[in-house]
């Protein structure tokens, strides 16, 4: 429609950290785009998914436990600072690791300046010490050059980015990739699938929302002991009251996938279609919290209290957006009758236009008395009546002639002028008003984003105690006793995910004892296939349940609160990188010796492998004497 050169612009650029389109992400991952800067020996690390408005940020001051923080957020796209690439961390290895892009950006990504500007301007406060970043220089730097790069790619101000989670890896159990990778807990070692693992038998969430949530549980189990019993009261309510429990998980079912959503709405992507997904999950929050209202327990009520009905939000998308509105933005048809008079007078123009045309032509058919006038249509010439050669003479003075044909005259009257344009004019116009009114809708509900975050937020969680309720049930878990006097006591304890993949009852249960007195260490010996490595991992993968707040597979178990769980299983070499069977495995068990504490779990599923036998014996004796 513009006038001259059309004007030509780059409105968003599109990565592999910052998309946004529901139909290319996984519901059930979140797309997080990491951001790294290395200065004075510690790494900057912030994680942040566009698409839902997470944005952590966190310190770290070995390259260890920097691939731990990448392994258990698996980014998609990596952005680092100039002096990375000298901090000692193989850049290609981290490349095909992670199967990942890292862009190196410029200095001044990464200045101080730059960082304290755009974070205090987008989060509006005064300096970063409100934000928590006061005690973390690498960190503020990481979070600037994000947040930046999030500017410069989206072409807007992210503003369903609004809030900053500052943590320590300590506040959360730490998992290292090779444990991750060992004990499956989101996908399995051969076919790098979810089915078979820890997260597929708990994962009976309703919505993606939930989903992601109960993920990031299990890659973050908590370490402290009143969050986890805050978790396990909420689950043990929700247990015991089977209809509310079945109920709330009903109406989790139609809720759309909030955080997404409205990722984007603020970023003016959102069609009508999202509005009325938006509508829709909506409508359920009041029966969600009509649930939650029934329980007294600290957690539930605190998500009944953060859950905001948004009625005011329903009212403006229920009265604005049509139910069934097409696809894309330009085609009409998007704004409810009775919204806009203006939109109602146009789309009657545009739709009763051939019942005026047809009162038109009756009536200068009494007028003239000419039985063959018609009124015609014709892409040059628009509207005009047409009266054959016969009747031409019969033609009134204030037909104005507008064509000559062989066999007949056209003309057009101030009337029909007038109705040409109402007709014509009136589809363009409805148009362009219909995508006015709809983009000034979705602006106001992109001012209330930090309101249905914090609802989307709430609900997930809700979601996600709801589906550790029902996983408890239907498997048979008890509630695991907490305590931090490094006892672990299972009382018939199964593994999670191998009794699932046998038919019921086949499972075997075994007891299991550890504390820092006589049984600070248990050998376990015994032919192939007698289950040892099941065993092993079981244990593991209840304390990891124990700890997310979840029950388990037991009859009854005392766990001690574990800061590392640390797996040596298996024999696989790597020889991409160099390094036999023999090298990955003394590799692994480095990394147990230098970082394990009094307060971690090993598990070493066979060591020394490839030796000789006494050079295999001496290996495991000097490591189990160590460790003891």
């Amino acid at each position: 429609l513009a006038k001259g050169i059309v004007k030509r612009e780059v409105i968003r650029v599109v990565t592999p950290g910052t998309m946004t389109n529901v139909n290319e992400l996984d519901e059930s991952k979140n797309n997080y785009l990491c951001s790294l800067a290395y200065i004075g020996g510690k790494f900057g690390i912030c994680m942040t998914d566009l698409s839902t408005g997470d944005f952590r940020v966190t310190e770290t001051d070995g390259i260890i436990t920097l691939f731990d923080e990448l392994q258990k957020f698996r980014p998609s796209e990596i952005l680092c600072n100039r002096a990375f690439e000298m901090s000692g961390v193989d850049i290609e290895d981290l490349k095909q690791q992670f199967n990942v892009i890292i862009n190196v950006l410029e200095d001044n990504y990464y200045s101080e300046d730059s960082a304290i500007t755009i974070l205090t301007d987008h989060y509006k406060v005064h300096n970063i010490e409100s934000l928590g970043l006061s005690d973390y220089e690498s960190g503020a730097l990481a979070a600037g050059a994000a947040m930046q790069y999030l500017y410069d790619t989206q072409k807007h101000n992210c503003s369903n980015i609004t809030e900053i989670a500052v943590y320590q890896s300590g506040e959360f159990m730490l998992i290292d990739a090779s444990t991750r990778r060992n004990l499956e807990l989101t996908e399995t070692m051969r076919n790098k699938e979810r089915r078979g693992t820890l997260l597929w038998v708990l994962d009976k969430t309703g919505t993606a929302m939930g989903a992601r949530l109960l993920r990031s549980y299990i890659e973050q189990p908590l370490v402290d002991i009143s969050k986890i019993t805050d978790r396990q009261d909420a689950v043990e309510q929700l247990l015991k009251d089977y209809i509310n429990r079945e109920e709330l998980r009903e109406y989790m079912r139609p809720v759309y996938d909030l955080e997404r959503l409205m990722g984007r709405v603020s970023s003016g992507l959102a069609g009508a279609r999202d509005l009325i997904a938006l509508k829709s999950s909506i409508e359920m929050l009041e029966p969600i919290r009509g649930v939650l209202g029934t329980f007294d327990g600290s957690l539930l009520t605190e998500l009944y209290n953060k859950i905001d009905p948004l009625d005011d939000i329903h009212r403006l998308l229920d009265s604005a957006i049509s139910e069934e509105p097409p696809l894309t933005l330009h085609e009409g048809n998007i704004i409810k009758p009775g919204y806009s008079e203006e939109v109602d007078r146009l789309r009657n123009a545009k739709t009763e236009g051939k019942t005026w045309l047809a009162e038109l032509e009756a009536k200068e058919r009494e007028k003239t008395g000419i039985k063959t006038l018609r009124i015609k249509y014709n892409k040059v010439f628009g509207y005009c009546i047409e009266i054959t050669n016969a009747f031409r003479d019969m033609a009134p003075d204030y037909y104005l002639r507008k064509q000559t044909l062989t066999n007949c005259e056209r003309y057009t009257t101030p009337e029909l002028k007038e109705l040409e344009d109402v007709i014509l004019g009136a589809e363009d116009r409805l148009y362009t008003l219909e995508y006015e009114l709809f983009s000034q809708v979705r602006e106001s509900v992109a001012a209330q984003v930090s309101r249905i975050q914090t609802t989307a937020g709430a609900v997930a969680q809700t979601d996600v105690i709801a589906s550790l309720a029902h996983t408890a049930y239907t498997n048979n878990y008890t509630r695991p006793s907490i305590n931090t006097k490094g006892v672990i006591s299972i009382k018939d304890g199964r593994h999670p995910v191998v009794e699932k993949m046998l038919e019921a009852g086949k499972f075997i249960a075994n007891d299991t004892l550890l504390d820092d007195n006589k049984n600070r260490f248990a050998i376990i010996t015994g032919p192939n296939m007698a289950g040892k490595s099941t065993y092993m991992r079981q244990v593991a993968l209840i304390c990891i349940m124990a700890q997310i707040g979840s029950f388990v597979p037991a009859a009854s178990a005392d766990i001690s609160v574990c800061d590392r769980v640390f797996t040596r299983v298996g024999a696989s070499d790597d020889l991409a990188a160099g390094q036999s069977t023999f090298m990955v495995e003394m590799t692994e068990v480095a990394n147990i010796l230098r970082n394990a504490t009094k307060d971690s779990l090993i598990i070493m599923d066979e060591i020394g492998r490839g030796t000789s036998t006494y050079d295999g014996m001496s290996i495991a004796r000097a490591l189990v004497e160590y460790v003891h």
